[in-house]
């Protein structure tokens, strides 16, 4: 057979959808800019793959764009109370165990956690056991048990 006649596979069709979570799809005020920012990242991507014919840097950002898109579509902006008596979504929280090492953690949507950076997902192991606590309350994790110490319900500076 020619070869005229046959596509040309250059992998950008190959390329699998983004899976998106399951879970609702909550998000703090900096994750809903961190998503929107990214649509743009990915719309200025795939602009200057199209007009370079880029077809493979083109399929990356365009599947982005999709998996971007439907973040964004599916978002539930939630602040976090301004005072309470419980912790909740947003909320960054101080844990010191009984060595007096702290460690600080921010319940934040899945698309914005950094663990490294202290942001964990609202549905982690972490953040499931510290919902509904305060101050004085003890959570057992894989390093220890820890004591709340300390809770900010401001939201997160950008």
């Amino acid at each position: 057979m020619s070869r005229a006649f046959v596509k040309e596979d250059s992998g950008a069709e190959a390329l699998p959808e983004r899976p998106v979570s399951a879970n609702r799809n909550l998000v703090t005020r900096r994750g809903l800019a961190l998503i929107e920012a990214e649509i743009a990242r990915q719309r200025a991507a795939l602009a200057a793959a199209g007009a370079g014919g880029e077809r493979d840097a083109a399929a990356r950002a365009s599947r982005e764009l999709r998996y971007w898109s439907a973040r964004r579509a599916s978002a539930e902006p939630v602040d976090p109370p301004p005072r309470g008596q419980a912790i909740t979504f947003g909320m960054a929280v101080m844990l010191e165990d009984e060595h007096g090492k702290r460690r600080s953690f921010r319940i934040v949507g899945e698309d914005e956690a950094e663990p490294k950076e202290g942001r964990i997902a609202w549905v982690s192991p972490v953040a499931r056991a510290l919902v509904g606590k305060w101050i004085g309350d003890e959570i057992d994790l894989p390093a220890g048990t820890m004591e709340i110490v300390a809770v900010d319900p401001a939201p997160e500076a950008d």
